[in-house]
């Protein structure tokens, strides 16, 4: 049987794509091999982003920015993007979906409350990419 594998794709590869990738590792527990990638890739990881995974055990904060990789976008089981602003310029020859997640700031909520409740909502999808990759 082999490993299923996720790449999961935003924009600047420095919060959502690297929380997702570090979510999966830590929720699959080495059953799923995940990557993560920008179309726009970032010069740093999101500190906030690293904080708010540490409290819930999962880490990320070995992550760094990185572009998409065609060819190991062509190999995975699955392609995830996360958010509206990511737009891959490469036709993905795997199953693919995109996340629409909820944006706190646009209420008004900052800091380590915005970043926990990102880090919630990719916990809840990941859980569930988990369970349907794993049958």
């Amino acid at each position: 049987m082999t490993t299923p594998s996720v790449l999961f794709i935003c924009s600047r590869n420095a919060g959502k794509s690297q929380m997702a990738a570090a979510l999966m590792d830590y929720v699959s527990d080495g059953k799923v091999t995940s990557y993560s990638a920008g179309t726009n890739p970032g010069a740093s990881i999101n500190h906030e982003a690293v904080a708010s995974l540490a409290e819930c055990g999962a880490d990320m904060a070995q992550g760094e920015p990185k572009p998409i990789d065609p060819s190991l976008a062509a190999s995975v089981d699955r392609v995830v993007i996360l958010g509206t602003d990511a737009n891959p310029s490469f036709d993905p020859q795997v199953k693919t979906e995109r996340w629409v997640t909820y944006e706190p700031s646009e209420d008004g909520i900052t800091g380590a409350e915005r970043m926990n409740m990102i880090r919630d909502e990719i916990a809840d999808r990941v859980r569930s990419l988990f369970h349907e990759l794993e049958k």
